[in-house]
């Protein structure tokens, strides 16, 4: 408990330190972003009017009192160009719930596939199907996403006849996203559990227990799994959640009105309060999902004492 406490206290110190980090830096944004087409179209006086009533002609310090007043109050402030005073709450909040569920699809699929590739290659170590595996790891880690990204959605669409874009009434055009977004993840579970698993296989503890003849069945559900787990407890918080909250790129080359797209037209209409919520909100993601894994390696494995003198993290 001590533990959790101070790692608790450690998150949300993190959390304040890169929510004023970037609250200042979008203060240091050119001021086109707050008044988007009719920038130009303002003179001098009007510019200074609509800054002071947004607040932004008060010292940083008052700026940042009162945005973390309103954020205690969930307050996310307004939209400014993407869509023009209204609430930022209730816009990521409908996207939200479109990246949850491709989030929870490809979750499912690289967790089904990357598990069970990476048992099957720690179980043929040096085989076959090892090397197959391996060479799927290696290529997705290899090649930059965006390669693979559209050479599926160009050359798969047209073999399997299936949608280019997203369509919200088409449950097929769901296929491509979720390959897409799973790919990645699928190597990166099937790398690590391969190599936990082939740790374990070359411990001491192995040996004695087929030398008193326990099957290899026993051997690698009861022990080697149990115990290869472990340490992937600590980074699989953190990707389901990255997960769940849905690819920038993704999203965007398929055309999902989801919160990864959002991030990238409030960019490129300089919605600068859309951004900075869209940055809390990412980050909020990040921190949360680290402070969730070690709790859950601290959780799965009574042997780690985190908490104790040359344990901490």
């Amino acid at each position: 408990m001590k533990y959790y406490i101070k790692r608790l206290l450690r998150s949300f110190l993190t959390l304040i330190i890169v929510v004023t980090v970037v609250f200042l830096l979008m203060r240091l944004m050119p001021v086109e972003g707050y008044f988007g087409a009719s920038f130009d179209k303002l003179d001098e006086v009007q510019k200074e009017i609509k800054l002071k009533n947004l607040g932004l002609l008060d010292p940083w310090y008052m700026q940042l009192k009162s945005f973390y007043v309103s954020l205690l109050h969930g307050d996310l402030g307004e939209s400014i160009t993407y869509r023009p005073k209204v609430a930022i709450s209730s816009i990521i909040g409908s996207k939200f719930l479109i990246s949850l569920r491709f989030g929870l699809a490809s979750l499912v699929v690289s967790l089904v596939v990357g598990l069970s590739m990476g048992i099957l290659m720690a179980r043929s170590k040096g085989k076959f199907w090892d090397k197959i595996g391996t060479g799927y790891v290696v290529g997705a880690n290899a090649v930059p996403a965006v390669i693979y990204y559209l050479l599926i959605q160009v050359f798969v669409t047209n073999w399997f006849d299936l949608p280019l874009l997203f369509e919200k009434d088409n449950p097929v055009s769901w296929i491509l996203p979720v390959l897409c977004l799973s790919l990645v993840s699928t190597a990166y579970y099937a790398m690590w559990i391969r190599r936990y698993m082939v740790d374990e296989l070359n411990k001491d503890y192995i040996r004695l227990a087929r030398a008193k003849g326990l099957r290899n069945k026993t051997i690698m559900i009861k022990h080697v799994m149990r115990n290869a787990f472990v340490p992937m407890a600590q980074y699989l918080p953190a990707s389901i959640l990255y997960t769940i909250s849905g690819s920038i790129y993704v999203e965007s080359l398929f055309s999902i009105p989801g919160t990864g797209g959002l991030l990238v037209t409030a960019i490129q209409r300089q919605d600068n309060t859309l951004v900075q919520a869209l940055v809390l909100v990412y980050s909020s993601i990040g921190i949360i999902g680290l402070l969730l894994g070690d709790i859950m390696m601290a959780a799965f494995d009574p042997r780690i004492k985190l908490g104790a003198e040359g344990g901490s993290r």
